[in-house]
C-alpha cells in the first residue's frame, strides 16, 4: 500500500494497550496496529544501537521508522557553538545507531526537523549540505519551522533545492501562527517517498513555549471529520508524486492521535498491518510470566 499511516511514539497511546501489562510489550502490540513508527526519543538522546536491535527484534518485518535526528545536530540547543569534533561524535554515534533498522531495511527516514528560529539564509543553506554529506549514504527527510524557506520568492526554491540535494520533503499540517510556523505545501521533493506529520491545529497553542506546560498545550488536538477527508484527497495528490506517502500523527497531548490514524486509516480504505479493519481491535500480546 502506497500511503502508510502511524504515530509519533509509542508510549502515550493507552487505548492500544488495554490488554498489555509490561511497558517492553508495547511497541510489539503497536505493531499490531500501524505499520509506521516515529521514534522521537532520539531527538532527546541518541540510543544504543543495541536498543534499535532489540525493537527490530520485538517487532514484525513489516514495521518501519521514522527516527527523528537528536536535537544537538538541528540546532535546538542554543548557545555557544558546538566545536567541530563533538559535531563529528553526534553525527558518528547517531550513524552507528542506525545500523540495524538500516540493515533490516527498515529504515524509511531519518527525520531532520529544524528549530523555528532556523531561517533560510546562505549560512543555515550550508549548514544544509554539511549535514546531508554527514549524512551520505542514508535516506533523510527535512522539516522546516520557520516560514522564510515558504514565503512566496523563496518556495520553488527550496523545493528545488532539497530534490537537487535529495532530502524528502516532511509536509506539515501546523497551526498558521506567525513566522513560527509554515504552511502546508503539497509538493514531494522525493520520487520514492513523501512524509506528512500532523501536529495539529492549536493556533493559540502554538507560541507557547515560555509556558510550563508548553509541549502538551502544543499538541492538543483533535482533527475533524472534515479535515481528515480533506486531507485523504491531499494524500492521494501527493500519491501521484512519490511511490510512497509515509503519515505520522502527532498530535498526542489530548489522547487523539490514534483515533484520528484509524479514522483516516478507514477514509482511505487501508487495514491494519493483518488485514484488520482499523477500529477492530487486533489479537493481544502473549507475555511470558516472569517466574523469578
Amino acid at each position: 500500500m502506497p500511503i502508510h499511516i502511524g504515530l509519533a511514539g509509542w508510549g502515550d497511546h493507552d487505548q492500544l494497550y488495554i490488554s498489555v501489562a509490561k511497558a517492553g510489550s508495547k511497541l510489539r502490540q503497536y505493531a499490531k496496529h500501524f505499520p509506521l513508527v516515529e521514534v522521537d526519543s532520539t531527538f532527546y538522546a541518541i540510543q544504543s544501537k543495541e536498543r534499535f536491535a532489540k525493537w527490530l527484534e520485538d517487532t514484525p518485518e513489516n514495521l518501519h521508522f521514522v527516527v527523528k535526528a537528536y536535537q544537538g545536530m538541528t540546532g535546538h540547543q542554543r548557545g555557544p557553538s558546538i566545536p567541530a569534533t563533538e559535531t563529528n561524535e553526534m553525527f558518528a554515534a547517531f550513524r552507528e545507531m542506525l545500523e540495524p533498522v538500516i540493515a533490516a531495511g527498515r529504515l524509511t527516514a531519518a527525520l531532520f526537523q529544524y528549530p523555528p528560529w532556523f531561517d533560510c539564509t546562505q549560512a543555515n543553506v550550508r549548514m544544509l549540505r554539511e549535514t546531508k554529506a554527514r549524512m551520505d549514504g542514508i535516506t533523510c527527510a527535512l522539516e522546516f519551522r520557520h516560514q522564510s524557506w515558504f514565503t512566496e520568492e523563496y518556495r520553488e526554491k527550496t523545493l528545488a533545492f532539497m530534490e537537487r540535494e535529495q532530502w524528502i520533503h516532511s509536509v506539515c499540517d501546523e497551526p498558521q501562527a506567525g513566522v513560527g510556523s509554515i504552511p502546508t505545501v503539497l509538493k514531494a521533493t522525493d520520487a520514492e517517498a513523501t512524509i506528512v506529520r500532523f501536529h495539529g491545529r492549536n493556533v493559540s497553542g502554538w507560541n507557547q513555549a515560555s509556558a510550563p506546560n508548553w509541549r502538551e498545550v502544543r499538541y492538543l488536538y483533535r482533527y475533524s471529520e472534515a479535515e481528515l477527508l480533506d486531507w485523504a484527497d491531499k494524500l492521494r495528490l501527493l500519491e501521484q508524486q512519490s511511490k510512497h506517502v509515509y503519515v505520522i500523527f502527532n498530535n498526542n497531548s489530548g489522547g487523539d492521535a490514534a483515533g484520528n490514524a484509524k479514522r483516516l486509516m478507514e477514509l482511505l480504505g487501508l487495514t491494519r498491518p493483518d488485514g484488520g479493519s482499523p477500529n477492530e481491535p487486533p489479537a493481544p500480546v502473549v507475555e511470558q510470566l516472569d517466574l523469578f
